[in-house]
């Protein structure tokens, strides 16, 4: 049994006609109705509540949004009501807020109570009996350098539920002031949640604290989250490389999200926020003691699918922030959610003390909140982040199904390998004849260039090994933005990289032997005047080589290229000539259309052609084929012969098939010798990206 995705809603899709679709939204703290067909999900750009119906739960259709008179926080559900907390502050050293019950099939209200404060988070009690609110009472993170210490100070708030409705004059306000060793007069709840026997657990996140309070409001015990010794983790920030050599002695836990396990225990997610940030997740015994704590374990899992993110190396990390608990059948899980790795693990913690990790899946950009319906054997994932003004992927809540399946993701890892290898921003590939596969990085990891060796022969595909790129003097090669890799024919590679002279990265091709060496400039083939005359930052993407001629893909028009037609480069090795070919690709829908990979196999050059649109804007994602009798090449200066092209395929029903948003970097090809495929995606090394790589084959050509 495995969780695979089955489908996602884009969170925009709920927005009425006539609103306008690209302002930003989001899908943050999510829950479900008892029979597990709606969804409703606070939205805080928009100040709504959003509602999806998963009757269908592989064709999610939207309800619409609710609109709330503030910013809603968090939610959970009574009977046929939505409970929301809703955020209406007007400054920090003014919180205010309330608790509404939102009737979920119709938007109307029945009732609202004044919390006196800004609510964080919200849980409602299992037996329905009660609601839980954490109020805050967040810093100003601009003043007194971040710190805690900034009243008025956060409470905790529990309101008796009659029925589904909040019965407003049983609020009850619980003092949390006095307990955490930082900043005691000051405490800032983040997150709560209840037990069976009506235990409420509470994170004070910032606090490093952690708080049990029983349902009549009395405080059962409290204690410090406690530290993690962190090693073999990335500690630089923006480093562009990914290496595991450093540590964090003492790393406080600082955990967001908690859920119950059962009466005894409860698990965080150790997010960090001013201090600290452990990287992964802990199961406590509500006495206080330590039952479990993963660790490094956790995040180094996120490292080997290439979900690392490499830009919060000196922050968090891979930041945990969300938690969910469920028991599907006879087997407990507890689902942690990686912010900025946008993965999810699934463990099984059948032994409470010895957690096994089964499974990561992708949850889309920024996942938030969490839902298990067991009954359903469904889980679901509300991510936050809406990239519209970097143009990228939307706000995305994503289902997944426990299926008697094989685990669909991840398509590619480095589990295994002798050693721990990061990895990310997969671009150019080629097949050896022994069934290897090389792929380079490009150039978001700058000070760590590298040739990825894979074994597509295992389910998922293995990065068995690595080859750093590097100069003579041992260094790391610099100034590379490797975006195509071909075989010399004697154990080498040539390295295409495309130029950005802007930032003085040079348009170039590269000769490295079976280590990687870049021997001398002698193995450095730069473009002559008549290109570098005409050049524009989108160069090679892709190197092939035929004979003894290299041929390399342009990714957009140059200066002198007609609309719609990029060059095919070409390279004799012996004559030291240049010549190019013009190939006509699509005539864009939206953005822009270009090619990312080139790759000769017998009677034909492969291309792939893609737009540079996401989810339901793509229009071309293909492989095409020219016939490798056309690839004649013209002298650079002359008339270019424009060669003809065949569809292979389209990726876009493949891309479909892996149930997210369809993503928009195509960028990799590789041939075996008998002529089956594989395709890869860059995913732009988990920056501004959900961080999913997918490397598939689409069988023989």
């Amino acid at each position: 049994m495995n969780f695979n995705r089955i489908s996602s809603f884009a969170t925009p899709m709920n927005m009425a006609d006539g609103e306008d679709k690209k302002a930003e939204t989001s899908a943050e703290i999510i829950a479900a109705t008892a029979d597990g067909n709606t969804l409703v999900y606070t939205d805080s750009p928009l100040g709504v509540l959003g509602r999806i119906d998963i009757t269908d739960a592989a064709n999610p259709k939207p309800l619409g949004n609710i609109a709330l008179e503030g910013e809603p926080t968090s939610v959970g559900v009574a009977g046929a009501n939505a409970i929301v907390g809703v955020n209406t502050s007007e400054s920090y050293t003014d919180p205010s807020g309330f608790l509404a019950a939102i009737n979920i099939a119709d938007g109307s209200e029945a009732a609202r109570c004044d919390l006196g404060g800004q609510p964080d988070s919200i849980a409602v009690a299992k037996d329905g009996s009660f609601v839980a609110v954490a109020i805050e009472n967040e810093r100003d993170e601009d003043l007194g350098d971040g710190r805690t210490g900034q009243l008025p100070a956060g409470f905790l708030v529990t309101v008796a539920l009659n029925g589904d409705v909040p019965a407003c004059d049983t609020l009850k306000k619980i003092e949390l002031t006095g307990l955490a060793e930082v900043s005691p007069e000051d405490p800032e709840p983040e997150f709560v949640d209840i037990n069976a026997n009506g235990e409420i657990v509470v994170t004070m996140q910032e606090n490093n604290h952690m708080v049990v309070v029983s349902k009549d409001g009395e405080i059962l015990n409290h204690f410090s989250a406690g530290a993690v010794d962190l090693e073999g983790i990335d500690a630089t920030d923006e480093r562009g490389a990914l290496l595991f050599t450093e540590s964090q002695m003492g790393r406080v836990r600082e955990p967001d999200a908690v859920k119950w396990i059962d009466v005894d225990h409860f698990a965080t997610a150790n997010e960090g926020d001013m201090d600290g940030g452990s990287r992964g997740w802990t199961i406590f015994n509500k006495d206080g003691s330590v039952v479990y704590e993963s660790g490094a374990s956790f995040e180094h899992a996120l490292v080997q699918i290439g979900h690392y993110p490499d830009k919060r190396s000196d922050s968090k990390g891979v930041e945990p922030e969300s938690i969910e608990f469920a028991k599907f059948g006879d087997t407990p899980y507890v689902f942690v959610g990686s912010e900025r790795g946008s993965a999810v693990g699934v463990y099984d913690v059948t032994d409470l003390s010895a957690p096994v990790l089964k499974q990561i899946l992708p949850s889309g950009v920024g996942p938030e909140g969490y839902v298990a319906l067991p009954a359903r054997n469904l889980l679901v994932s509300a991510n936050e982040k809406d990239l519209i003004e970097d143009k990228g992927p939307r706000a995305h809540v994503m289902m997944y199904e426990l299926q008697d399946a094989a685990a669909q993701y991840p398509t590619l890892t480095s589990e295994g390998a002798k050693e721990l290898i990061g990895w990310g921003a997969i671009s150019g590939m080629v097949a050896d004849k022994d069934g290897m596969i090389y792929a380079v990085n490009d150039s978001f990891f700058g000070f760590q260039p590298s040739i990825f060796k894979i074994d597509a022969s295992q389910t998922p595909a293995k990065i068995v090994d690595v080859i750093r790129v590097h100069r003579a003097n041992g260094a790391p090669a610099q100034k590379l933005d490797l975006e195509g890799i071909t075989l010399d024919g004697k154990g080498g590679f040539y390295l295409a990289s495309e130029g950005r002279t802007d930032r003085a990265i040079p348009h170039a091709v590269y000769h490295v032997d079976a280590d990687g060496l870049i021997k001398s400039h002698k193995q450095e083939i730069g473009l002559p005047a008549e290109l570098m005359a005409v050049e524009k930052r989108f160069g090679f993407e892709g190197i092939t080589m035929i004979g003894d001629t290299l041929w390399m893909a342009v990714q957009r028009e140059w200066k002198d290229d007609p609309k719609n037609h990029v060059k095919l480069v070409a390279y004799n090795l012996e004559t030291k000539e240049w010549g190019a070919v013009h190939y006509p690709k699509a005539e864009p829908k939206k953005g822009w259309v270009g090619l990312s990979e080139i790759v000769a196999h017998g009677d034909y050059v492969y291309v792939i052609e893609r737009d540079n649109q996401i989810g339901s804007d793509v229009v071309t994602k293909k492989i095409y084929r020219i016939p490798a009798a056309e690839m004649v090449p013209a002298k650079l200066g002359e008339v270019l012969p424009v060669v003809s092209k065949e569809e292979v395929r389209d990726l876009i029903p493949d891309l479909q098939a892996f149930g997210g948003y369809v993503t928009d970097k195509i960028e990799g090809l590789a041939i075996m010798p008998d002529g089956s495929a594989f395709v890869s995606t860059d995913n732009d090394g988990v920056d501004d990206s959900s961080g999913e790589t997918f490397f598939w084959s689409i069988g023989k050509l």
